[in-house]
């Protein structure tokens, strides 16, 4: 039976890298590993997370410095040939950084780091990371993060808006980010970028399952 080979990327200062691991190989049944950040390459991979954490301790800019890591310019390549690629929280700051993602991640609007289930809608279900959820639908996920303003020029958002490139939208915005935007594709639906956890919420026995058809749709969609 053929399975998604997920790629886990792990810089120094990730730290839901194992959870991200545990949902695809334990839960999914993917074919799933990690990827050191130093590896030139990511190998035979078809899917590719970068998770959450505090890459490099968010020096500079949060995502700034892991966006020159070894691996990154694999991952541009990959993602430019149309290979899957889901940035999560600092994963989307990196994405945003590696100009995979348009758009930047600023501090929160009240300053002070977030971490709680927050309630989003699903604005682009015809995508293959939201199509096993319905348009409009609310789901629940887990936020943590100090820098998850999403911020992009108007012309940037007119674009967005008109190439229904936004996936996700906070129902009551904890951040500060334009347009209420908590996840976004890239023009080509092969990139993805959130700040919500959807690993966090996808088994029951954290009492949380919303985000597994996320993370279930996209393994099966490379298969």
């Amino acid at each position: 039976m053929s399975v998604a080979k997920v790629g886990i990327v792990v810089f120094p200062g990730s730290n839901c890298d194992h959870d991200a691991y545990y949902v695809f190989k334990d839960v999914i049944g993917a074919d799933t590993k990690f990827l050191w950040h130093k590896e030139g390459n990511i190998g035979d991979r078809n899917i590719i997370i970068l998770p959450g954490g505090f890459s490099y301790g968010d020096y500079l800019r949060c995502g700034a410095i892991s966006r020159f890591s070894s691996i990154m310019q694999d991952i541009i390549r990959f993602a430019n040939k149309g290979g899957v690629v889901i940035g999560i929280c600092n994963g989307f700051q990196i994405l945003c950084e590696s100009g995979l993602l348009p758009g930047a991640l600023l501090r929160n609007q009240n300053l002070k780091f977030l971490c709680k289930t927050v309630s989003l809608k699903v604005e682009n279900n015809k995508s293959i990371f939201t199509y096993k959820y319905d348009i409009k639908e609310d789901i629940d996920i887990p936020i943590a993060h100090g820098e998850g303003n999403y911020f992009c020029s108007e012309e940037t958002l007119a674009e967005l808006i008109g190439n229904n490139q936004i996936l996700f939208t906070y129902n009551e915005n904890p951040n500060g980010s334009v347009n209420n935007i908590a996840g976004i594709q890239n023009i080509q639906r092969n990139v993805m970028g959130m700040m919500p956890h959807p690993e966090r919420a996808s088994d029951a026995r954290v009492g949380k399952t919303d985000g597994f058809r996320l993370l279930q749709g996209i393994a099966e969609s490379v298969i």
